[in-house]
């Protein structure tokens, strides 16, 4: 039974992503898309990398009838979505991309975004969307929250760790290199060429970055106490990956022994072989994660590498393994496309 499938806001990269992988998927067709900006246009003059395909010309969110929609993605911006979600039919099911339902607290999602939450009823029955933590919630939500896909890096390399009680819980640092896209397309003058290209820098530095609260709200839920870590996320003039270092406290084999077992059957998760540290290389246009974990030249201390995909394993391609799950549909469907590489 083929599913109907509206992806809201295709126009940006997540929303473009969603549709390369779509295509590939033996149980979904898109029946609408959306761009406010672009509506009237057709895909293939916003994206010509989809030209190949037949698609719905954009239209706008309120021109779209869902009597026939299965599912929903909602890839618009943070305060937009949740606007918009209010006002979708109750019986749809959702998978939303942006920030607006990440955060169960509504108090900590004004403190990490500004403003207050304007659908705080539907804040409540959001599912947290990091896939292979909470798979079972997932499959009978209505409505799923994407991580923000810094958070989905640094949790699948720390989450385990914290849960077996293999590392110390006060001196965690995440580094975090993250890519341009993760920024969005929206025209800014810093990620103009000539502002980006041939350095690098830190952003949101001292503990303001947004995703912060994710972290807080996980990892204090698993340890039952507070959890603060040191997150710093650097700009890198590159289009697409993630690569987290993460420096523990605890004993580095046990600590790739806890993740060799975490992820034995996770068909996305790949730990690799003890000393070997991954590249965003090697997972470039996949949804797959790569981990490695070294021992540190201070006893006692271990550094835990991640590498993904933020457009893909950070974001579309969690989003629509979410889906999968929510319609009873094989949950690596239409994502099982090898890396880019080189």
């Amino acid at each position: 039974m083929t599913q109907n499938i509206a992806i809201l806001g295709a126009s940006g990269y997540t929303g473009a992503e969603l549709i390369r992988l779509i295509a590939t998927h033996p149980s979904m067709q898109i029946k609408a898309l959306s761009g406010e900006r672009k509506a009237g246009q057709s895909m293939a003059s916003v994206f010509p990398h989809l030209r190949h395909l037949d698609l719905p010309d954009l239209v706008k969110i309120d021109e779209i009838d869902f009597t026939d929609i299965d599912l929903a993605f909602c890839a618009l911006p943070h305060k937009t979505s949740q606007e918009v979600i209010t006002n979708l039919p109750r019986d749809l099911k959702i998978v939303d991309l942006s920030a607006d339902f990440r955060l169960r607290d509504p108090e900590a999602y004004a403190k990490w975004y500004g403003n207050a939450h304007s659908a705080v009823e539907i804040q409540r029955e959001a599912v947290y969307g990091l896939t292979e933590f909470y798979r079972d919630e997932i499959a009978g939500a209505r409505l799923v929250a994407g991580t923000g896909c810094n958070a989905a890096t640094g949790q699948f390399m720390l989450r385990p760790l914290i849960s077996a009680g293999v590392i110390g819980l006060d001196d965690i640092i995440l580094d975090l290199k993250c890519a341009v896209s993760g920024a969005g397309r929206s025209l800014k003058e810093n990620l103009l060429h000539a502002e980006l290209s041939e350095g690098t820098n830190a952003y949101a530095v001292g503990g303001t970055h947004r995703h912060l609260g994710e972290f807080d709200q996980e990892f204090s839920a698993l340890a039952g106490r507070a959890v603060r870590i040191q997150f710093t996320p650097h700009l890198i003039p590159a289009n697409r990956g993630i690569l987290a270092t993460g420096y523990v406290s605890g004993d580095a084999q046990v600590i790739h022994d806890t993740l060799v077992k975490q992820y034995a059957d996770e068909p996305f998760i790949e730990v690799l072989p003890f000393g070997e540290t991954p590249s965003t290389h090697h997972v470039r246009g996949s949804n797959f994660c790569h981990i490695g974990v070294t021992g540190d030249r201070i006893e006692g201390r271990a550094i835990v590498v991640a590498a993904l995909d933020n457009l893909t394993k950070g974001s579309s391609g969690q989003a629509l393994q979410n889906a999968n799950l929510m319609l009873d549909l094989p949950e690596a469907a239409g994502l099982m496309l090898a890396p880019c590489f080189p």
